[in-house]
């Protein structure tokens, strides 16, 4: 199979997002306004080869072709952290559907453990987003994964804010279909399985939990 294909998002406004996310400074209510943004751009591009309908609709002065987003979209956030992006796809699309994969990893192993998982039927004629914006170790993304395509999923894009090198390889050995869509991919994990120098903890930072 070939390789994970990995999508360096460069937009100057991800990055601009980005650093307001990493500086310790930013009080949590910018931290989940600079989430909100950067994920939305993201998503956008995640999105940007669905396939379109063509429509005709009545403007107040005649019709006017245009084009609907026609496929059947599923967000999957994966608790808790995962929530902070769900907002933003669905202001994009209204329409998606929204399934929920909680894990929680081991502190001292890092091994993530599932403690809830409820996704929406028919994932296979749907694209499936699965957001998270950590990839730090990879094993809660491979299990993520895991579960989505046991339930069906063929088409998976992984959004996430911040990578590490080690996320994205355990992500290509174990599921090599999956598109991952990020602005960056940072030097390395810690002792603590942190990514360095990343942004900390993400769903600390998103909900004041420091």
């Amino acid at each position: 199979m070939k390789p994970v294909s990995v999508h360096i998002v460069d937009h100057p406004l991800v990055h601009d997002a980005l650093v307001t996310l990493r500086d310790r400074a930013t009080a949590p209510d910018a931290f989940r306004r600079a989430a909100t943004r950067i994920s939305v751009l993201l998503i956008a591009e995640a999105l940007k080869d669905l396939t379109p309908q063509n429509v005709t609709v009545e403007t107040p002065l005649g019709p006017a072709p245009g084009r609907r987003a026609g496929s059947d979209v599923v967000v999957v956030p994966v608790l808790r952290a995962g929530l902070g992006m769900l907002d933003a796809v669905l202001e994009l699309v209204p329409s998606a559907r929204v399934g929920h994969i909680g894990l929680q990893r081991d502190e001292m192993t890092a091994v993530a453990s599932q403690y809830y998982s409820k996704l929406p039927s028919n994932l296979g004629a749907s694209y499936v987003l699965m957001i998270d914006p950590m990839l730090a170790t990879g094993g809660s993304a491979v299990a993520a994964l895991d579960l989505l395509q046991q339930a069906g999923a063929t088409v998976i894009r992984m959004i996430c804010i911040v990578a590490a090198p080690e996320g994205v390889a355990l992500v290509e050995r174990h599921h090599p279909q999956v598109a991952i869509y990020t602005p960056v991919i940072d030097v390395k994990l810690n002792a603590q399985k942190y990514i360095v120098p990343g942004l900390g903890d993400f769903g600390d930072r998103l909900y004041g939990t420091i």
